[in-house]
């Protein structure tokens, strides 16, 4: 009630807003507004905090994506019993891998939430997972560990963790190709070029070869992303060749 109080003395229409939108979100009352407005502050609002330290997501990030990380492998611990090391450590990876987490970000809508001085079309997909870390920083900060897993189990665990499923998962398709290559003892090669073409944003192609012969192009907006399409025609070419174990 305290906090509450605060707000309303303070007359800050904007923090009884994001009060109310947090509190239907996270299913409590969250104490420390300020956390959760730096967790959706982007770089480029350039602000600094009374000891000259920038005010945007990118520390809470850091911390959320250690916290987030703890909870999800304490989880994958006691539901798999006979789990090895590497396996535990591919299961966390699928979930908390950056698409991932950017449908997690999207799924919740936080993007609403963001302050920034760019484009909401030109920052990228990652920042839904970016900030959606940054929350998970921002409830440890105003509400401790256990508040973290709990929101963790309900927006994370609860509805999109299936074991099964995550086995069959492929979440990077360039690994697995070279994974496969090298097994089979096959030379590959990724060749990327930025592609000039007519598009207003800059585009990457790439073409990648298997014992000198080319398989499957891919082109987007990013290296990663065209060299990801261009891996996964790969796979479905070779699909009953290559192996998920």
């Amino acid at each position: 009630m305290g906090f509450i109080r605060n707000i309303i003395e303070s007359r800050s229409e904007e923090d009884l807003e994001l009060y109310g939108e947090l509190k239907k979100l996270l299913h409590f009352s969250p104490r420390k507004i300020n956390q959760y407005k730096k967790a959706f502050t982007h770089r480029s609002v350039q602000m600094l905090d009374k000891n000259g330290i920038p005010i945007n997501y990118e520390r809470l990030e850091f911390l959320g994506d250690s916290i987030l990380g703890s909870v999800i492998a304490a989880y994958l611990y006691k539901k798999v019993p006979k789990g090895t090391e590497g396996y535990l450590t591919q299961m966390r990876s699928k979930i908390v891998n950056r698409e991932h987490l950017n449908e997690l970000g999207k799924d919740l809508n936080l993007i609403k939430f963001v302050k920034s001085n760019i484009d909401q079309s030109n920052v990228g997909d990652n920042i839904h997972g970016n900030i959606f870390e940054a929350l998970i920083g921002a409830i440890y900060l105003d509400k401790g560990y256990n508040f973290c897993q709990k929101f963790i189990y309900n927006k994370v665990i609860v509805p999109y963790v299936d074991i099964e499923k995550l086995e069959g998962k492929i979440t990077s398709y360039k690994g697995l190709i070279i994974e496969w290559c090298q097994k089979q003892k096959k030379k590959y090669n990724f060749d990327s070029y930025e592609d000039t073409g007519n598009d207003p944003i800059k585009h990457f192609s790439v073409k990648i070869s298997i014992d000198g012969k080319q398989i499957a192009k891919g082109r987007a907006t990013s290296k990663k992303k065209a060299e990801e399409q261009a891996s996964k025609r790969v796979y479905y070419a070779f699909q009953d060749e290559i192996s998920l174990d």
